[in-house]
């Protein structure tokens, strides 16, 4: 191979993971159940950022399992559990989050991802709110 094959290699797999900037963030969760008198804030980390991805201009002519795009996922995970303050005892009072630990850029799995485009915002509590610093 020619040294200016092996150098374009490099630099294009250096930019590559440099202009993706996918990784975990600080994220706050607010959970609360009816029946339990506290609404909880979790902070956690979920998976954030750009991925650098190309769009084809000849869309009509490719399968449509060519032209997914990549997004900021998970790599690896883990779950945690926290317990929702003022819960009567007929109620379960825990709720599983994951934690991002590593994140990639890849092809998005609707398993344990919203694939699609961010949601209303919902993430608020309607109750007198406990801080969960995990």
């Amino acid at each position: 191979m020619s040294p200016f094959f092996v150098m374009s290699l490099l630099f294009g797999l250096i930019f590559g993971q440099a202009a993706s900037l996918c990784a975990p963030s600080e994220y706050t969760i607010h959970v609360e159940k009816r029946e339990c008198a506290y609404c909880l804030a979790i902070n956690t980390t979920i998976c954030a950022g750009f991925c650098m991805t190309r769009d084809s201009n000849g869309k009509k002519l490719l399968l449509k399992s060519a032209l997914s795009q990549n997004v900021c996922t998970y790599k690896e995970m883990l779950y945690r559990t926290a317990l929702i303050p003022g819960c009567p005892h007929h109620t379960t009072p825990y709720y599983s989050y994951p934690v991002a630990v590593s994140c990639k850029c890849g092809k998005c799995n609707t398993d344990y991802s919203d694939c699609v485009r961010e949601r209303v915002r919902t993430n608020y509590c309607t109750k007198p709110q406990k801080l969960c610093n995990l």
